[in-house]
């Protein structure tokens, strides 16, 4: 038996500006055959699943094609064109396949194909024919009927920070296998809810979520489920399929994988309320920093890199210098800071004007005098699960500084993603020699920084990732929609998938 594995991974955000591009997937991941086994093998990635469940099982694995970029803009229509032409040319060198495992993110829009996962999955669908397609996905996605009468089943990540992906590249292995064996009949049935998930309400471990988890969770247990997935969406894609959904696939029975798909949609439904949070504007924010047990974790949600957004936003860096916040830690992604650090050199100090360089929502750059204290080619590991299965990280070439205030900023050549402590640790800071961590995230920065931070304030700010979504300007999501048409009316009904 031979089971391909294909994956094309990348989060757009369409309220941005500045496109993704072919060399921005170069920066990160564009493989083919052999060269995905060496990129992935043995990684905390669903892919390194996909790779060690066929290997338990001495079934052959092929690695066809396999690219990935950080989030960012909508995708080129020439990156994309060249994405699916290096796609068709590696399904046509793998030969026959028995079985396709892929990993989709779900919430990938390119500007000639606004629901690009459904459009890939589809192409490789029509590709390969009648073979069992088995798929992991990003609770982030936006999943559609096109992405889910591509596949066979689907397995969404369970867990907000993302540190189960190996798990569930396992568990789309196992099905695989026993499909392949003539064991089980995946029945996939798919709820989409007219419903839009705030992303302050998306952390798996607290409410409201939590009760949705749970209850997905004991679906599982349930005999004939092979899978229940919950999508809570990305509301920066501004697409027609933006919003929530659940799959259900079951082993033989389309009625059961139904019924279930109706019954938890409804379930999250009657609960939509809860997903609305009130949001803590910046001063208030700040000022609750004093009253807790240092070091506090203060999420930057409108400037939150794995949306997309730049992260080089100076607001609550502000409001932390003008309420007198010390010792405080940011890192900003300034490319020109770091040139400037360069040249000033270790122990010197100047005058810099840091971020604020990408746009007029993230507020001005801070004109400040710095000291330099530590530079470096901001390269790091880490060896524990992290969220997104990131094990190897390259910000380029990085500047510490430091004011007299305790401000210390790190300023980055490559935006980066606050998913490892070792982002500190390798630049020589220790994260709990601070009062306050300003990290351009949500909810991703939480498994790492909670082995040190007592406490996490989310913060509303402006930006291309503002948790208040009336300051986002949508020209094609559904109508009408929750929260937005506060009088929305729905109910599941039939659950089964178009076509």
């Amino acid at each position: 038996m031979r089971v391909g594995i294909i994956g094309l991974l990348q989060e757009s955000n369409t309220f941005l500006s500045v496109p993704t591009e072919w060399e921005h997937f170069q920066e990160d991941i564009v493989a083919c055959g052999e060269d995905v086994r060496q990129r992935f093998q043995g990684s905390p990635h669903e892919i390194g699943g996909f790779f060690s469940g066929l290997e338990k099982e001495g079934i052959e694995a092929i690695p066809v094609f396999v690219a990935r970029a950080l989030p960012r803009g909508t995708v080129s229509k020439n990156c994309w064109d060249r994405l699916l032409h290096e796609m068709k040319k590696a399904c046509s060198q793998a030969g026959k396949l028995h079985g396709l495992l892929v990993a989709p993110h779900g919430a990938t829009v390119a500007e000639n194909a606004p629901d690009a996962d459904g459009h890939w999955l589809n192409l490789i669908r029509n590709h390969f024919g009648k073979i069992p397609i088995v798929a992991t996905g990003d609770p982030h996605g936006n999943f559609s009927p096109a992405q889910a009468q591509a596949v066979d089943a689907i397995f969404s990540y369970q867990t907000n920070p993302h540190l189960d992906q190996l798990a569930r590249g396992l568990d789309a292995t196992r099905t695989m296998v026993q499909t392949l064996a003539g064991k089980i009949q995946p029945r996939q049935a798919a709820c989409f809810l007219p419903l839009a998930i705030n992303i302050a309400s998306q952390n798996t471990g607290e409410e409201p979520l939590k009760s949705l988890m749970d209850k997905a969770a004991a679906m599982r247990q349930q005999k004939g489920i092979l899978a229940v997935s919950v999508f809570l969406g990305f509301p920066y894609a501004d697409v027609n399929n933006m919003g929530a959904a659940v799959s259900v696939t079951a082993n033989g029975s389309l009625e059961l994988a139904e019924t279930l798909a109706n019954e938890l949609a409804a379930f999250w439904w009657d609960r939509r309320a809860a997903f609305s949070p009130d949001l803590l504007p910046i001063p208030e924010a700040v000022n609750k920093i004093n009253g807790q047990a240092a070091p506090v974790c203060v999420c930057d949600m409108g400037d939150n890199v794995g949306g997309g957004s730049p992260g080089d936003g100076t607001l609550i860096v502000r409001e932390i210098l003008q309420q007198k916040v010390s010792p405080a830690f940011v890192c900003l992604f300034d490319p020109h800071t770091v040139q400037l650090a360069q040249k000033t050199g270790i122990g010197q100090s100047a005058e810099f004007s840091l971020g604020g360089k990408t746009g007029g929502l993230h507020c001005p750059a801070i004109k400040h005098f710095f000291q330099v204290t530590h530079l470096s080619e901001g390269k790091f590991q880490e060896s524990s699960p992290t969220h997104g299965g990131f094990t190897s990280f390259d910000q380029g070439p990085t500047a510490v500084l430091r004011s007299r205030e305790g401000l210390t900023v790190m300023a980055t050549s490559k935006r980066m993603v606050p998913f490892s402590l070792n982002q500190l640790y390798s630049q020589g800071l220790d994260p709990v020699d601070f009062k306050a961590i300003v990290v351009k995230g949500v909810h991703a920065p939480l498994a790492a920084y909670m082995k040190v931070c007592k406490s996490f304030v989310r913060v509303n700010t402006p930006g291309v990732t503002t948790a208040d979504l009336n300051q986002l300007t949508y020209l094609r999501r559904r109508r009408p929609m929750y929260p937005f048409e506060p009088e929305t009316k729905w109910h599941p009904g039939i659950a089964t998938m178009p076509g």
